[in-house]
């Protein structure tokens, strides 16, 4: 582990059937959809290596083995590539297995991220005293968030969780934090959590995002809480479940970006972003957003664009 890390393992629940993004995920996971040349999954898993993680364990169904799949080395394709010259693609099929070290927890159903979570609790070690639950939806940018919250961790104690700064009138779209401050610039005392609060009545305007370093007691939580609407069991009631017994919760707000990968549109957003901030793509790309922002008859419906 680093020196600020407090976990070694994160927890990424991939389960989810990817319906919003039907055909294409009929037989290619969501979490494999490349942003630009790299699967989502990957960048959560360097997301969390980078901020300590020696260990990810893939929450996913018997049916998307190959998320985890991602991760094991390919010799074979290594040497043919090596072979035609391409040291460049090399390092890019090397660069998820060098990453870290990834492993499956299997979830027969879909019954909740704090089922989710539970499902990785044999997966654990005793050195596990915390884990990181990190939604692969969710990019959260620039990295660094996760090592933020370990360092809170280490000086609060209890369980750490993140949380973006919405304007109000956006607010009833998520999950808000009851907080208080404790005199430590964006880091807040958690005293409960309202879902989908209207305007008026959210407590703050901080709301959560799919970022998560948990102390263990959360599995023991997660077996006391009750399953709410359609048999789920919530993360969020495990989570108050704590906040009510004393348990120290706290959220650092993360002042950067986020882009949602549970939708195309949000994906595609994600894409360009990546995309133009890349040296071999970024320039070329950017010239033709220009054309078609000039110019946006000639889009697919208007007629065919090639430059």
């Amino acid at each position: 582990m680093s020196p600020t890390s407090a976990f070694q393992t994160a927890i990424v629940p991939a389960a989810g059937l990817g319906t919003r993004f039907l055909p294409t995920t009929k037989s290619v996971p969501k979490e494999l959809l490349p942003v630009v040349d790299t699967p989502a999954i990957e960048l959560v898993a360097g997301e969390a290596a980078e901020a300590g993680a020696e260990r990810l364990v893939i929450v996913t169904s018997p049916e998307k083995s190959s998320v985890a799949r991602h991760f094991e080395p390919r010799p074979e394709l290594e040497r043919t590539l090596e072979e035609r010259g391409k040291t460049a693609l090399v390092e890019k099929v090397r660069r998820a297995p060098q990453l870290i070290r990834a492993e499956v927890a299997i979830q027969e159903q879909a019954l909740g991220l704090g089922h989710a979570v539970a499902c990785a609790r044999p997966n654990l070690n005793d050195s596990d005293e915390a884990v990181a639950v990190l939604l692969p939806d969710d990019l959260v940018l620039p990295t660094g968030v996760l090592s933020r919250m370990a360092e809170v961790r280490e000086r609060f104690g209890g369980s750490v969780l993140c949380a973006f700064d919405i304007p109000r009138e956006q607010i009833s779209a998520y999950g808000v934090f009851e907080v208080e401050d404790t005199g430590v610039e964006d880091v807040l005392r958690v005293h409960g959590m309202v879902e989908k609060p209207a305007p008026e009545d959210a407590p703050s305007t901080y709301a959560a995002a799919g970022r998560y370093l948990l102390d263990r007691a959360i599995f023991d939580a997660l077996d006391r809480i009750t399953p709410g609407a359609g048999g789920e069991l919530q993360l969020t009631d495990a989570v108050a479940l704590l906040i009510s017994e004393g348990h120290p919760v706290h959220v650092v707000v993360h002042r950067g970006g986020r882009h949602d990968l549970g939708n195309p549109g949000g994906f595609l957003r994600a894409a360009v972003d990546f995309a133009l901030s890349n040296p071999e793509y970024g320039p070329e790309l950017r010239e033709w957003l220009r054309h078609v922002v000039a110019d946006p008859a000639g889009t697919i419906e208007g007629g065919t664009r090639s430059n």
